[in-house]
């Protein structure tokens, strides 16, 4: 395995391309949802978005939650299986908190923003947000299963790592059968006797 530092670096990239994934994506399909979709507001949402999703990859230990759920499952690392838990995890530390700012966002400016007589015709804040809820844990599960391997292997290749990560150590996988038997220095012994 890399050295610790190296894996705070990996962690660090992917934390950022996760961010701004998931990020531009929940926030083009919440603005389309709103059915007012807007430059202005799909980038102000991407930047709540990108920014909640930061302190979220930085500050909660999804990954360790990921591990020990692939273990409840008792799911081999790697495989599909490994990969669809790890995405429901990440899907559900994510997803929920962006939307939840998204559909804030968007509620609150556009009441601020409607007419009057407009406000009595506004759906609430709880039918906005179960309405974009639903598609965006969809979407963002989708997304997540889809991107994270892709993600891990660029970040890995960009530092100098084969992905997946070689089993058995910083040396990768044990080479070879049997060991060499005797002391160091020594050539193996055949496990016959010496002859007299």
């Amino acid at each position: 395995m890399p050295d610790p530092k190296t894996m705070k670096k990996i962690g660090a990239m992917m934390n950022l391309l996760m961010g701004a994934m998931m990020s531009f994506c929940l926030s083009l399909v919440g603005n389309l949802l709103g059915g007012h979709f807007t430059i202005v507001g799909f980038l102000i949402s991407f930047v709540i978005s990108f920014i909640l999703s930061l302190i979220i990859g930085f500050c909660i230990p999804h990954r360790k939650w990921s591990e020990n759920a692939v273990r409840a499952f008792k799911a081999k690392p790697g495989t599909i299986q490994a990969r669809l838990v790890e995405a429901l995890i990440s899907d559900l530390v994510y997803t929920p908190v962006i939307t939840l700012a998204m559909v804030a966002f968007a509620y609150f400016t556009s009441r601020a923003n409607a007419a009057p007589e407009a406000l009595a015709h506004m759906p609430s804040f709880m039918q906005m947000f179960l309405g974009s809820f639903a598609v965006c844990m969809i979407v963002g599960y989708i997304l997540i299963f889809i991107f994270m391997p892709l993600f891990m292997k660029i970040v890995f290749k960009a530092n100098g790592l084969p992905f997946p990560p070689p089993q058995g150590g910083p040396g990768g996988p044990p080479q070879g059968g049997r060991p060499p038997q005797g002391a160091p220095g020594e050539p193996p012994r055949s496990g016959r006797p010496p002859q007299e």
